[in-house]
């Protein structure tokens, strides 16, 4: 068995950098993909995803240090999901990359 996702994206927002009560680093970002085609009468048509992205550890450092908003970059990790019960009692999932691969695809600003 084997769980891998990879995408290539835009940060929508700013990495969100906090740290556990241990002291580990984690790192949440929200990522976009895209994709465009053309529909029967020509016209370009565009579907965004939006991906929540999880980087821990050293990986969670260097997301926070040299990511922005709008930074293009590919994430590579497991797919995890979580449980948990909102305000009104009802159980909602979520699911979100682990990402133990973070690779920049543009230079970093200076």
């Amino acid at each position: 068995m084997y769980n891998k996702a990879q995408i290539i994206g835009h940060l929508g927002a700013d990495p969100e950098v906090r740290h556990t009560q241990n002291d580990t680093p984690v790192t949440t970002l929200s990522v976009a993909t895209s994709e465009r085609w053309k529909d029967e009468n020509g016209e370009i048509q565009q579907k965004t995803q939006w991906h929540r992205v999880v980087a821990w550890g050293r990986t969670a450092e260097i997301a926070g240090e040299y990511l922005k908003k709008g930074s293009l970059a590919m994430f590579e990790g497991p797919i995890e999901y979580r449980k948990w019960e909102d305000k009104e009692g009802n159980e909602q999932v979520s699911a979100e990359i682990k990402a133990l691969n973070i690779r920049l695809l543009e230079k970093a600003a200076n």
